[in-house]
């Protein structure tokens, strides 16, 4: 197998881009290096699509080293063909060796080795040649033999069966056209296993759907089910259609003596070999597929969760709510700093309201609160409703937004919350991490393990080492496209920087508080096990906001630093000035360059008109519509030779140089703050709001409204036209105009659209 063109194909990319991307990858380079600071040598491919370029380079690698375990072992055998050793190498998928493979396996005894040892092999092969002229019995007389406990001709017909009803099994063409009629027209079909009992797998007691048919999510919601013995399942094949396919194709000739022993054969083969071997294989191929996508939709609904826009220089009040143990209250500084913390007990049971509204407000007017962010866990409602009552009770213009708190208690506990706060009570911490998510949703998420943030389905149902790996990946590439501060990163985060591994993040910390601030990047390599190669896969994504070379807060790599150098003096400016932001401007800056310095002429596509690269600067800067972009492309091509470094590198640099200490999540939505609570009761159908999606699901996506339940927006809800994913519409952290469609009160659930919605007052 040609694995380069096989990625070429499935990527639909470039061969070249394939080549080049699998020797970085050989070479020890990261996947957030290798999208980050080698594009001209992957034609710019981004890390999605690098990623999944590396994922299949494993699984295809896997699968060449598993052909040539295969090969090798039939080999040995001395029974490996020419033809058979073709089909093994045009494989391109594991499944596909594994049943080439399946007649030379080492076979615990069974009934057809059993026979083989017998000596009735030569008896099976002559009925599967079918031409035998005269009666089964009497050839079978041939092969009675007592000393090897064949005594009678049934012995012999029987054995003979059951050496057929294996080799019929083991055919991998057989097994592969029976999985293709079991996926085609199987169907999954569950039941209760105690009908009286009420439970959430109501809806499965009495279904059946196609195998073709049946979604993701309600695979694993049957499988789950069936794991609690709550359901019975099973998979009905179309047999009929199976042993006509099995007749047809061990059957070829008209022989009344061999036909009836290889149909009676067959159907043993079938029922008591294959179809329940079938069976599992077919449930195991819909739960890899559905935990497939579902590890994806994590993944999708991580990333948006990691990259929500942080709130810099707010002082907050943090409180992770609760009923009979109280709610935590943390305060923090802008900086994350913890400053106060307490516990106050406004719900139930003690419902010590007005008591903990002074001591709210005392804290609010000491350490001058901007936000109080609440957890969305138990009593995260009642808390709001008395936050809420609280504000229009102070004259300090202050707001509250709600946080997700998951994973926040499985950080409390965690021996990474016991060495940052060694002196602070468990239950605190959590309201510490609340209060950190808001100011810093990425420094303090890292923190926790991916899988206990809690955006997807079934997460505990998964593969726990693929999911694991999948949000690992997810992690690294938000951590990577943001970068950090390298004198205040935590080496939780630094672990995640490319090529920096948990122990060296010790070490970077370490040697931090050791000798102070790093005032250049270059110290890094004065860090203990951090040698060149790391130093290269790294330096990019670290800043130092307040060092001795303004590029150091910037994502240009030290090994461009040369070429940025010439770039900013060609074009007049100096490094000061990056630090002084005067480089907003630098496009025009870089016409004004080409103006003077490159003199050809070129055609102005919407005029027809010849001109001077000079007055094609000055209209461009004056009229850009008349002007494509494209023009702008060969004063950068140009400058790129000049400073020998590639046009995309060139581009990342000056976007860079523009805007030092950038942060990509400012795109990113906001939180939405509040200063008043909704109750179900105040809703009303085809009331229109804002909320907040907190999950996106194969059905759908939740959306916080600012009620007790999220409210649910079904996939076909989502959009005016038709979607196949839910992911296609919104994200994790979006922020949405939504309309009541359903209202539940009893149930406390609200049905929402996107569809067609207009601004309403709220009733």
């Amino acid at each position: 197998m040609n694995i380069v063109q096989v990625l070429a194909n499935e990527l639909n990319i470039k061969v070249k881009q394939v080549e080049s991307t699998l020797n970085l990858i050989d070479e020890g380079n990261t996947i957030p290096f290798i999208a980050r600071y080698r594009k001209e040598m992957t034609g710019g491919l981004d890390d999605v699509v690098l990623r999944e370029l590396d994922e299949r380079l494993t699984y295809l690698r896997n699968l060449e080293k598993r052909k040539e375990e295969v090969i090798h072992i039939i080999e040995e055998q001395g029974k490996l063909t020419e033809e058979l050793k073709s089909k093994i190498l045009k494989a391109t998928i594991l499944r596909r060796v594994e049943d080439l493979y399946r007649p030379y396996q080492q076979k615990r005894r069974t009934r057809a080795t059993k026979a083989k040892e017998k000596g009735l092999e030569p008896f099976a092969e002559m009925i599967l040649a079918q031409e035998i002229d005269e009666s089964i019995e009497k050839i079978a007389e041939g092969f009675i033999n007592e000393e090897k406990e064949v005594l009678t001709v049934m012995d012999a017909i029987n054995g003979a069966k059951d050496i057929i009803a294996e080799i019929v099994s083991d055919h991998a063409e057989y097994r592969d056209k029976i999985r293709k009629l079991n996926m085609d027209k199987g169907v999954i079909i569950s039941s209760a296993v105690n009908p009286e009992e009420k439970t959430v797998y109501e809806m499965y007691y009495e279904y059946k759907e196609g195998v073709k048919s049946i979604a993701n999510h309600r695979v694993l919601a049957i499988n789950r089910g069936e794991k609690e013995k709550q359901l019975k399942v099973k998979l009905v094949s179309p047999d009929e259609e199976i042993l006509q396919y099995l007749n047809k194709s061990v059957i070829t000739k008209s022989n009344e003596v061999t036909t009836p022993v290889l149909t009676a054969a067959i159907v043993d083969s079938y029922k008591r070999l294959i179809s329940s071997s079938v069976e599992r294989e077919i449930r195991n191929l819909l739960t890899e597929r559905a935990e497939e996508e579902a590890i994806k939709v994590f993944a999708k609904n991580t990333s948006p969760l990691l990259l929500i826009a942080p709130v810099k220089d707010a002082k907050v009040l943090a409180i992770d709510p609760s009923f009979r143990t109280g709610c935590k209250i943390t305060v923090l500084d802008e900086t994350g700093k913890l400053l106060d913390y307490t516990t106050i007990y406004p719900n139930e049971p003690q419902n010590k309201v007005e008591a903990s509204k002074k001591t709210l407000k005392e804290l609010i007017e000491k350490y001058d609160i901007d936000i109080i962010p609440i957890g969305n866990g138990t009593a995260s409602r009642e808390t709001e409703s008395i936050v809420a009552d609280l504000l229009k009770e102070i004259d300090k213009q202050v707001y509250y937004t709600i946080v997700s708190e998951a994973g926040a208690s499985v950080y409390s506990a965690s021996k990474l919350a016991t060495e940052e706060y060694p002196d602070i009570d468990v239950s605190i911490r959590g309201a510490i991490s609340i209060g950190r998510r808001l100011q810093d949703p990425l420094a303090e998420l890292v923190k926790i393990d991916p899988k206990s943030i809690g955006v997807g389905q079934y997460q505990h149902d998964l593969n726990q080492s693929k999911l694991g790996e999948s949000l690992k990946n997810v992690v690294e590439d938000c951590v990577n496209s943001v970068g950090v501060d390298l004198n205040i990163a935590t080496p939780a985060l630094l672990q995640y920087i490319s090529g920096i591994s948990a122990s060296i993040a010790k070490n970077i910390v370490a040697f931090r508080e050791e000798n102070g601030k790093f005032g250049d990047r270059l110290q890094l390599k004065k860090v203990k096990r951090l040698g060149d190669k790391a130093f290269e896969q790294c330096a990019g994504f670290l800043r130092i906001s307040d060092g001795d070379n303004p590029l150091d807060n910037t994502s240009v790599h030290p090994e461009s630093y040369e070429a940025a150098i010439k770039l900013i003096e060609k074009l007049g400016f100096t490094k000061d000035d990056i630090k002084e932001g005067k480089l907003q401007e630098i496009e025009k800056k870089i016409l004004e360059y080409g103006n003077d310095h490159y003199e050809e002429e070129v055609t102005i596509s919407n005029t027809g008109r010849l001109t001077s690269f000079k007055d094609l600067a000055r209209l461009q800067l004056n009229d850009k519509k008349e002007h494509p972009s494209k023009n702008k492309e060969k004063y950068l091509s140009k400058l790129a030779d000049e400073l020998e470094i590639g046009l995309l590198t060139l581009k990342d640099i000056v976007e860079e140089i523009k805007k030092p200490g950038r942060d990509i999540r400012e795109e990113m939505p906001k939180p939405i703050f509040r200063s008043d609570v909704l109750k179900m009761e105040d809703l009303r159908l085809d009331m229109v709001m804002t909320g907040t999606v907190r999950n996106v699901v194969d059905f759908g996506a939740f959306v916080d409204i600012g009620v007790k339940q999220d409210g649910l927006v079904h996939i076909s809800q989502l959009s005016n036209k038709f979607i196949k994913n839910a992911m296609e519409a919104v994200s994790v952290g979006d922020t949405v105009k939504v309309k009541i469609i359903d209202l539940d009160m009893e149930r406390g659930r609200v049905g929402l659209t996107m569809k067609d919605v207009e601004e309403k007052r709220m009733a």
